[in-house]
C-alpha cells in the first residue's frame, strides 16, 4: 500500500503531462495539484512499482498458513525504502498518514511500556494497556483469528493510503 501510494506520488511530481485547467490554461499535473515538479523523479516511480510487486508477491506466499517469512533485514529495508520515497518526493510529513498503521503498531509499544514503567513506580505493580504489544498480538490474545487481524489491517492500510491520496487536492 505504501509503495503504491508513493509511486502515485513519484508519477505526479515528475511527469511532465499537461493537462487543461479550469482557466483553459495548460498545466501540467503537478502544478495543478499543487505538488512541487522534480525533474527525473519519475524514475523513483519504477522503483516503487517494483516495490510494490514484490510486496504483493509476497503477501501471496504469505497468506495464512505462511510460507515464507520475511524477517528484520527485508522488513528494516522495506521501511528504509519507504522512508526515502517520502524524502525524495517531498511528502515526509504524508508519510505519517501513509504509514498510520506502522505509527499505531509504534505508538502501541510506546504506550505498553510508558504505562507499564509508571504504575510500577506508582503502585509496585506495573499494570498493562494491552493484553500484549505490539496492537496486532494484542488481538491474537483476545481470541482473534490471525487471517482476520491481517485482512483488518490491510484495510486500515488502505483507507491510510487513500487518506493520504486525498492530500493531494488540499495542498
Amino acid at each position: 500500500m505504501n509503495a503504491g501510494t508513493f509511486l502515485i506520488f513519484a508519477y505526479i511530481a515528475g511527469v511532465p503531462t499537461t493537462i487543461l485547467a479550469h482557466n483553459g490554461h495548460e498545466v501540467t499535473i503537478a502544478q495543478y495539484l499543487h505538488v512541487a515538479h522534480i525533474a527525473g523523479i519519475e524514475e523513483l516511480a519504477v522503483f516503487a512499482a517494483a516495490l510494490f510487486g514484490a510486496g504483493v508477491g509476497f503477501l501471496w506466499y504469505n497468506a495464512y498458513p505462511a510460507q515464507v517469512f520475511m524477517g528484520d533485514i527485508g522488513a528494516l529495508s522495506l521501511g528504509a525504502s519507504i522512508g526515502m520515497m517520502a524524502v525524495l518526493t517531498k511528502n515526509e510529513l504524508v508519510l505519517i498518514i501513509v504509514g498510520g498503521l506502522f505509527v499505531i503498531e509504534t505508538l502501541s509499544v510506546i504506550i505498553q511500556r510508558g504505562a507499564f514503567k509508571v504504575t510500577k513506580a506508582l503502585s509496585g505493580t506495573g499494570k498493562r494497556v494491552f493484553a500484549m504489544a505490539p496492537i496486532h498480538h494484542h488481538y491474537e490474545l483476545k481470541g482473534w483469528d490471525e487471517p482476520k487481524i491481517i485482512v483488518r489491517f490491510w484495510l486500515i492500510s488502505l483507507m491510510f493510503a487513500l487518506l493520504a491520496l486525498g492530500t493531494l487536492k488540499l495542498r
